[in-house]
């Protein structure tokens, strides 16, 4: 429903429903179905119910899940058949309509989806017919008990609960460890910690273990490769200092602390203090973790047709003087994930090129496609990727390859047409339609 057209909707639903209308809890959306421009139905959707057993149960919440997840359930709050309309199956048709669209309006409107639709029937009027034929699922009854601005209140009614999971995947992203980058506004970029292996065989935290420990062995609460896998989870999660981490750490739910490995002391899984992340990110060894990180993201989440952008910078301010060079870096880009592959430095004795080699010779790459800039457009560059890496490439030929340049310029624009190079059929793109050449600028 649009704004101007609410106050109708609401005087209708507020004539004609059973229990009246005086508004919705938090986010909802208004809808009405129509037969071409007639109105046949009312349908209205709102905030989830606070707690219902049953269906927390079939979600498979754990006990601090549902206060920040409850937004990504629907309450089914308001359904009404408008009066003097008689058409067969209506209901189940329009709630089906409904449901096919609603995470979508939802996501439009509110910014995050929903996933699963609750609704409350009440036994002494109603059946649920057009529930179960539209594909909800009956849970059981509620404890007949109803919310009273802070307090519960028995009626003594209870009502059956049915659900409806509004996504393929269903309710499983809302009992996972993790929200996955969809249900919190991400980027396809951005990592679903669910599927990484934090603590499994070949996972983060064995690698991590195998580093040596500089701590005296009296006072120790936590284990290194602990702490040092609660950090770099934090920051591959976007936090960029200290404090950052912390907060990040300190805020998982316990089913994620355990996920991670997490020691429990007594009814809490216990994570590491501010001072105690910032004395042992202050005695790693950096390269030696970042190899471990590198080693461990590329099994993850590397994947076949994965591209790799290669580049060199110069570091603004590094050099020392008129006479010293700045200090040259080269390195890679997954544009996919934005995992920053090195960087290895460029001396003053050598170039982009033979550094390439030195970037990408210790990587798993499993058919990638590489682009470099121009620099590096070499045959031996091109023999190394396709041979030792069974990588492929996109290179950008620029006057440092003159010959190749110049062969590149001479073809004709129908040998990069989408129907190849051998269909001549119709007019040459660089033509025009009696045959006489176009000099025009594309």
């Amino acid at each position: 429903m649009r704004p101007a057209e609410r106050a109708a909707w609401r005087t209708v639903m507020a004539t004609h429903h059973y229990l009246g209308f005086r508004g919705f809890v938090g986010e909802s959306l208004w809808y009405v179905a129509c037969v071409e421009t007639d109105g046949v139905a009312l349908v209205g959707w709102a905030a989830a119910a606070w707690m219902v057993r049953v269906r927390d149960q079939w979600i498979g919440w754990s006990r601090p899940q549902p206060g920040a997840r409850r937004k990504f359930v629907v309450n089914h709050a308001r359904f009404l058949m408008l009066p003097d309309v008689h058409i067969p199956n209506l209901a189940s048709k329009t709630l089906a309509h409904t449901t096919q669209r609603l995470s979508a309006d939802w996501t439009a409107g509110y910014g995050h989806p929903v996933l699963v639709a609750e609704t409350f029937v009440d036994p002494t009027r109603f059946a649920g017919t057009s529930y179960r034929a539209a594909g909800w699922t009956s849970l059981g009854l509620t404890r007949g008990f109803a919310r009273r601005h802070q307090h519960y209140v028995r009626h003594g009614q209870p009502k059956p609960v049915g659900v409806r999971p509004l996504t393929p995947d269903g309710a499983a992203p809302l009992r996972a460890p993790f929200l996955t980058p969809a249900l919190i506004g991400g980027t396809p970029t951005m990592l679903d910690f669910n599927t990484l292996n934090w603590i499994g065989p070949d996972g983060l935290r064995p690698r991590l273990a195998a580093l040596p420990d500089p701590r005296h062995r009296r006072g120790i609460r936590h284990r290194l490769d602990h702490v040092r896998l609660l950090a770099l989870a934090a920051v591959l999660a976007g936090q960029r200092h200290y404090v950052a981490i912390r907060d990040g750490i300190h805020d998982l739910d316990p089913d994620a602390r355990r996920r991670f490995g997490c020691p429990r002391w007594g009814d809490t899984y216990q994570v590491p203090s501010e001072p105690t992340l910032r004395r042992v990110l202050q005695q790693v060894d950096p390269d030696a973790v970042d190899a471990i990180l590198h080693a461990w993201w590329d099994t993850e989440t590397r994947r076949v047709g994965d591209v790799l952008a290669i580049d060199g910078k110069s570091l603004r301010g590094s050099a020392h003087g008129a006479r010293t060079r700045p200090v040259h870096l080269l390195a890679g880009m997954v544009q996919r994930t934005g995992q920053v592959l090195g960087p290895v430095a460029v001396d003053v004795k050598t170039n982009e090129i033979p550094r390439l080699r030195d970037l990408l010779a210790p990587l798993a790459m499993t058919g990638p496609i590489v682009t470099p800039d121009a620099l590096p457009t070499q045959t031996a560059t091109a023999r190394f990727l396709v041979e030792e890496k069974q990588a492929h490439y996109v290179m950008e030929v620029k006057g440092n390859q003159p010959r190749v340049q110049d062969a590149c310029v001479a073809l004709g624009l129908e040998d990069f047409s989408p129907s190849g190079p051998h269909d001549r059929s119709g007019p040459r793109p660089d033509r025009t339609a009696d045959g006489a050449r176009d000099d025009r600028p594309e």
